[in-house]
């Protein structure tokens, strides 16, 4: 698929943002649809936030086994529109980031995994939220070792092919 087949918002979305096609070839990231999705949890911030069911169903189930085992984890961001990624990149670039800075941590309207309604930012208890540190935490031990078993992954782990920053928080589930 080229970006030439991406529907017409995502390549407006681009152009607004003044993104080349060009690195999206270079970086190979897979694109996204919006994913169908559902209000479902209200975050600590008291933001609702949306994801597919299957991945509530996954989430639901994995959230209660780490409460057995003494783990409170909390979902801090879940589903972004196209339109939501965008309004993150416009507010960075504002700031006066290049696109270069941003893209260690953001991927553009349409790369990003949150697209699909499958993917999760976790925090855990008073732990700075979206932190390095989080890698260093209980939390993420038990994630490494028992998140596959509810069908997450961790998108961004060290030196991960996507070239983005290590992101221990950043767990996706997969159909």
């Amino acid at each position: 698929m080229s970006t030439q087949d991406w529907p017409g918002a995502l390549k407006a979305l681009w152009r607004r943002l003044e993104i080349s096609p060009q690195l999206w070839q270079e970086r190979q990231l897979p694109w996204f649809a919006e994913g169908r999705v559902h209000p479902c949890y209200t975050d600590r911030f008291q933001r609702k936030q949306a994801m597919c069911a299957e991945t509530w169903r996954a989430w639901q189930a994995m959230e209660q086994a780490a409460a057995r085992d003494g783990i409170k984890l909390e979902i801090i961001s879940a589903y972004r529109s196209w339109a939501q990624q965008a309004a993150i990149w416009e507010r960075k670039l504002s700031a006066g980031q290049r696109a270069e800075e941003i893209l260690r941590w953001n991927a553009p309207p349409g790369l990003s995994e949150h697209h699909t309604g499958r993917a999760l930012d976790l925090a855990a208890g008073e732990h700075e939220v979206l932190a390095a540190a989080f890698a260093h935490s209980e939390a993420y031990a038990w994630l490494r070792a028992h998140a596959g078993n509810f069908g997450f992954h961790e998108s961004y782990p060290e030196n991960n092919t996507a070239g983005f920053q290590p992101e221990p928080w950043h767990w996706c589930w997969q159909a």
